[in-house]
């Protein structure tokens, strides 16, 4: 009898440990770029700019916004898969988590964006983002 209790006392800490483990891993994983919040950056940063300059450099932060986006999401997709596969979230463990970097780049777009309405510069439209990467039609048409 004292067996017995040895093991279920076994499989009850195994089932602990296997429900710690994937709380962990599930913590782990990379978050959607939409639920990233901005860090904050002084509009004091953008002061010394001209309109034309806080133009241009809102352009440029906005694609590199774009593309930490994209970068983003496709790293909280791997990692989904690898959770669900491996048990491991496979794009953080990586290196492909671009969560800190989204942050700045969300932070300096709205400071810029600020700094452009204060010296009542016009506000340009955001780039759309690049389309998702695809194989061209000849290489999928051949296969």
């Amino acid at each position: 009898m004292n067996v017995c209790k040895s093991v279920g006392v076994f499989m009850k800490q195994g089932k602990l440990f296997a429900v710690a483990a994937a709380v962990i891993a599930i913590a782990g994983c990379a978050k959607r770029a939409d639920s990233v919040v901005p860090v904050s950056i002084p509009i004091a940063a953008y002061s010394g700019f001209e309109c034309p300059e806080l133009t241009q450099e809102y352009l440029r932060e906005y694609n590199q916004l774009n593309h930490l986006a994209r970068a983003q999401n496709q790293a909280a997709t791997g990692d989904a898969i690898g959770v669900f596969l491996l048990g491991v979230p496979t794009a953080s463990v990586t290196g492909h988590d671009k969560e800190g970097d989204l942050a700045v780049a969300k932070g300096k777009v709205l400071s810029i964006e600020s700094a452009l309405k204060s010296k009542s510069c016009d506000v340009p439209p955001p780039p759309a983002p690049p389309p998702p990467k695809s194989e061209p039609a000849h290489v999928a048409a051949s296969e």
